[in-house]
């Protein structure tokens, strides 16, 4: 690891509250969000949103628009229904990698229509050129995911007590511990926290303190 190397830790519970809990929807969000507005926190790298959202049975958010926005989910429990405007509507289970490129704009459904509670992750990235045709894909059981259009890579990583995993070496690296105890590098992170690390290079690892789940963004550009 590089001298130059800079990580900013934020946990769990420094996470904005946001949702609508009366409707069963409980959302923690990392950067700035709807009405919560930090201007030192706008963004990582192109990633501007990392939310956490729980989902009652039944409860969902209705059709509303996007635009100019790569939106990536990974489910943690449960079921999620997606309804999109380009005619797409599948159910995203653990392990799966949703992207919805919004692209010139599109509008989606997302619920919960399973009896057991929904858990996901929901990532949004800024795209390098605006416009352009709205794109969906769904994949199983991946370990490494390119969204070419923010210039980013999601990898996934599923540790063991005492296992280790390299940190990708980028300009931008986001580490979001999904379930589980880690060390990164000096640090301790356990569910819900997240590292933002500025120029990482190489000798950077994470090791599982317990079995653990995490989502590793490499990231080119701001």
């Amino acid at each position: 690891m590089t001298t130059d190397v800079t990580t900013e830790v934020r946990r769990a519970a420094e996470r904005y509250q946001g949702g609508e809990p009366t409707a069963g929807i409980t959302s923690r969000h990392a950067f700035s969000f709807g009405p919560h507005y930090d201007p030192d926190n706008l963004r990582f790298g192109p990633l501007t949103a990392c939310n956490e959202e729980h989902l009652a049975p039944g409860a969902g958010f209705d059709e509303h628009p996007h635009s100019h926005t790569e939106i990536v989910t990974w489910v943690v429990e449960g079921e999620l229904t997606h309804r999109d405007s380009t005619g797409h509507e599948t159910v995203v289970r653990p392990g799966d990698v949703q992207h919805l490129s919004a692209a010139a704009g599109v509008r989606h459904v997302e619920r919960n229509d399973g009896d057991a509670p929904l858990t996901f992750v929901q990532m949004w990235l800024t795209p390098l050129h605006p416009d352009g045709t709205p794109r969906y894909e769904l994949v199983h059981d991946t370990t490494l995911y390119a969204v070419p259009e923010a210039g980013a890579t999601l990898h996934v990583r599923r540790l063991t007590a005492g296992e280790r995993t390299a940190v990708p070496g980028a300009a931008y690296v986001y580490v979001h511990v999904v379930r589980g105890e880690v060390r990164l590098g000096a640090e301790w992170l356990g569910a819900g926290d997240a590292a933002r690390i500025t120029d990482a290079g190489a000798g950077l690892e994470a090791v599982g303190v317990t079995e653990a789940e995490l989502l590793m963004w490499e990231m080119t550009a701001g």
